[in-house]
């Protein structure tokens, strides 16, 4: 093994506040952090005047209480939790869920069969099999049959979700979930939600990376965010002026390893059982919620440049890539991320 580069907690998104307002007319802006899941989270909240600033007290255990929750609900790191539940129990026996891991689980299966299976939450098996789980071990590379029998136990045909009431079933024992490619998406969208139940409507969450942008910063401007260049410089490729928007990213530069000068990514195509092999570095997508943004990222990051960009034309999203060329990069964009974002190709 000549080289190996990982890190499972990457910030794909630099956080920009740029603004040409002049600062007298500035509101006050709030700024909180912590950590969940893994890695931190980061909540912008401006001064608003239909707010009761005593509330800003309490906000933060507040926010930290909802995070706990999608934890409770999501993390297969939490032996209690409730997707450990689903994966150590028996095939064919329906099993209660919150009504937001359903939703979570339904809508995470939704967009795994509208991509094709590129994003499929079964996955983890494979990836383990790779040695890109959460156990640390060796790189070994797998055998042709090591991956076809790993693969008879993934597949999003083997569980089944029932949102009314909330249930899941494994359709084979060995089916193990992972929401790591939607759950938190769906964190930031449930502390979205709260800040907006609290009255609330300029705010920008932040969690690992994938972001919720409200209303309007503290400069009464666009919040505005930058996507980096897929290296070491911590460069920012290109600036965006979000509202009312949700942005995810996903991409391999950071984990992956190299053998006998072959490159081995940490994104498993679920389809073929091995590391995907074409040159898209890093994907950004928009969505109006999280959750969508964070499982399509992912089901893109799979496709690559040229099936990814295909799908979100047709499906009309906005996505930004960045795809490896040589020693350096070059853009493509959906014609909804120029639309909204790209004046210069607009005209």
């Amino acid at each position: 093994m000549k080289k190996q580069l990982k890190n499972l907690l990457f910030l794909p998104l630099l956080f920009l506040f740029i603004s040409c307002s002049n600062q007298d007319n500035s509101k006050e802006l709030f700024t909180f952090t912590g950590s969940t899941m893994g890695t931190t989270y980061s909540i912008k909240i401006v001064e608003d005047s239909s707010v009761d600033k005593n509330s800003l007290i309490t906000i933060k255990a507040e926010v930290d209480s909802v995070l706990k929750e999608v934890n409770r609900q999501m993390s297969t790191y939490i032996p209690t939790s409730e997707i450990s539940v689903l994966n150590n129990a028996k095939k064919s026996k329906w099993v209660s869920i919150s009504k937001d891991f359903a939703f979570v689980l339904s809508k995470s299966i939704e967009m795994g069969e509208e991509s094709k299976g590129s994003l499929d939450i079964t996955v983890g098996p494979l990836v383990n099999l790779w040695g890109f789980g959460p156990k640390e071990q060796g790189r070994i590379i797998p055998t042709d049959s090591e991956i076809i029998k790993t693969m008879n136990l993934t597949g999003l045909d083997k569980i089944e979700v029932r949102l009314d009431p909330p249930s899941a079933m494994k359709k084979i024992d060995e089916v193990y979930c992972d929401l790591s490619a939607t759950a938190k998406g769906f964190g930031v969208d449930k502390v979205a939600e709260y800040l907006q139940s609290k009255g609330y409507k300029n705010f920008l969450v932040e969690i690992g990376g994938e972001l919720y942008a409200r209303g309007l910063n503290h400069k009464g401007e666009k919040w505005l965010v930058g996507i980096s260049t897929p290296d070491h410089t911590g460069r920012v490729e290109y600036a965006i002026g979000l509202s009312n928007y949700a942005m995810a990213t996903s991409g391999d530069y950071w984990n992956y390893f190299e053998e006998n000068g072959v490159r081995y990514s940490h994104t498993i195509e679920p389809r073929t059982g091995k590391p995907i092999t074409h040159k898209l570095a890093s994907v950004t997508v928009l969505d109006s919620t999280c959750l969508m943004a964070d499982g399509l990222a992912t089901a893109i990051d799979v496709m690559g440049p040229e099936k990814g960009l295909e799908f979100a034309t047709k499906r009309n999203l906005a996505i930004y890539m960045i795809v490896r060329k040589g020693e350096g990069f070059y853009i493509k964009k959906s014609p909804k991320f120029i639309e909204l974002y790209d004046e210069k190709e607009k005209k």
